[in-house]
């Protein structure tokens, strides 16, 4: 969580709670980035036969067909709701930061959960967020996934 880590003062320049969310929305973004690169290398739809299976080749692939444009589509769509929930966060609705009222399973039902759940989910994300950019780099040098340098014992470019 907050353990008061700020080098640069950047919780001088801005709110709190708006780095809070910023932090929160990228760690979930990553953490099913890094699901998602190993599940890709892993399993294949069938209509996704001909795809590349490498993150850095499917880029320019999906560029080329256009298809990140309906990702960035979406991302505009929920960056509209997200703008929203900060708007009430700053305003002192008492909204906590990227907190959308979802939980299902009532795994946050009394406080002292919920501050479990978001210690949980700020560390696993922070861990995501450098896991992401390791794994891309390691298929950029080695133009191998990232389970396949695991099987191959290939560690180092």
């Amino acid at each position: 969580g907050d353990v008061g880590f700020d080098p640069l003062g950047f919780s001088n320049m801005f709110p709190i709670e708006w780095l809070r969310e910023a932090e929160i929305k990228h760690a979930r973004v990553c953490m099913l980035a890094a699901l998602g690169i190993i599940v890709s290398e892993v399993y294949r739809f069938p209509f996704y036969s001909g795809a590349p299976k490498l993150a850095t080749e499917a880029h320019d692939y999906f560029v080329k067909f256009g298809s990140l444009n309906q990702v960035l589509t979406f991302a505009g769509f929920f960056e509209v709701i997200g703008f929203m929930a900060i708007v009430q966060t700053m305003k002192g609705s008492g909204r906590r930061p990227g907190d959308f009222g979802f939980d299902p399973l009532k795994m946050a039902s009394t406080e002292e959960k919920f501050k479990k759940m978001q210690l949980s989910e700020l560390k696993n994300g922070r861990l995501a967020m450098i896991a992401v950019g390791g794994m891309i780099h390691q298929m950029w040098l080695t133009n191998m996934g990232v389970v396949e340098q695991l099987t191959h014992g290939k560690f180092l470019p």
